[in-house]
């Protein structure tokens, strides 16, 4: 009992400062804006086409895999950068003629399936392509902290951080003060009023699937910097559902705030609730806070009510 209190007193201590608990905040917000990019890309496929694009956690791993694997076979940085982008435009392209147009105006569980296959399809040819081991990724950021005004703080991570949100800021810029992003807002609407007035929807989904995919790259990049380029990185892109059900399917503010209630939350609730349960809170804590909202505010924090008579 004296070991037990002499190891947890000296933890109270640290856990008690507030420069620690900055540090664990400014870890929480990082986190945070990582979830919320992944699910933009959930957001935008959704919104433009009404499906739930359940492999855009693989489309993630597929980018990373693309990226790293070019650069181990010798091609430089940047040209291997845009090759990746490349690469994900043609995906776009292919998943709309081939599993897109042959199902419009299917039920949506249809569709929903769809991508499922297409999640299983994109993870076994990226291993075909790439291999199944686990990869490092070096972006030039070198994963050490420092101190500012007594707190420390990861470059990796903080860079990582800066980069979600520019990103998050220009997809919402885009998706409100843009031609194309008015003309996805009206697809998601309505697909056949956004027929009637000229909209190309084929297009307008191409174009969605091809943002989603630049949001999978950069999410891929800096998820693989920072836990490696490995099959585990779907895994950790689906960690974007339960942001999603907090910020609405919606919604892009949504995902913008769900994300960050989740990253805080999680951290937190593993540095300062975890001791006195055994820890592991931050592996479940999204998705017990989901099934919240599913109980009390099933249209998330953004989204919206939709009453149906029966």
């Amino acid at each position: 009992m004296d070991v037990l209190y002499g190891l947890v007193t000296p933890f109270r201590d640290i856990a008690g400062s507030p420069a620690f608990f900055v540090e664990v905040l400014i870890g929480g917000v990082a986190a945070g804006l990582m979830y919320s990019l992944v699910a933009l890309g959930f957001v935008l496929i959704f919104k433009a086409s009404g499906v739930f694009n359940f492999a855009q956690g693989v489309m993630v791993l597929f980018a990373a895999l693309t990226l790293v694997g070019l650069m181990e076979r010798g091609v430089p940085v940047v040209l291997a950068l845009g090759l990746t982008v490349l690469v994900m435009i043609l995906l776009a392209f292919a998943i709309e003629r081939v599993v897109l147009r042959p199902l419009v105006n299917q039920e949506h569980i249809i569709l929903f399936m769809a991508t499922i296959g297409l999640t299983f399809f994109l993870e076994g040819f990226g291993e075909m392509l790439w291999g199944s081991n686990v990869k490092r990724l070096d972006v030039g950021i070198p994963d050490e902290s420092f101190m500012v005004a007594g707190v420390l703080v990861n470059r990796l991570e903080l860079t990582a951080a800066l980069t979600a949100a520019i990103l998050v800021a220009v997809l919402a810029v885009f998706f409100h003060g843009t031609r194309i992003g008015r003309a996805l807002r009206a697809v998601a609407d309505d697909h056949e009023a956004a027929l009637s007035i000229g909209i190309p929807l084929k297009t307008i989904w191409v174009i969605v699937w091809s943002v989603a995919g630049g949001v999978a790259i950069v999410a891929g990049i800096m998820w693989g910097a920072k836990s490696g380029v490995q099959f585990s990185l779907s895994l950790i892109a689906l960690k974007s559902l339960p942001v999603l059900i907090l910020g609405g399917f919606t919604s892009v503010p949504g995902a913008i705030a769900g994300g960050l209630i989740i990253g805080v939350g999680e951290k937190i609730g593993e540095v300062y609730w975890g001791p006195l349960v055994g820890g592991a809170i931050e592996n479940w804590f999204a998705y017990g806070l989901a099934l919240v909202f599913l109980l009390f505010r099933p249209q998330g924090l953004f989204g919206e009510k939709i009453i149906e008579r029966v």
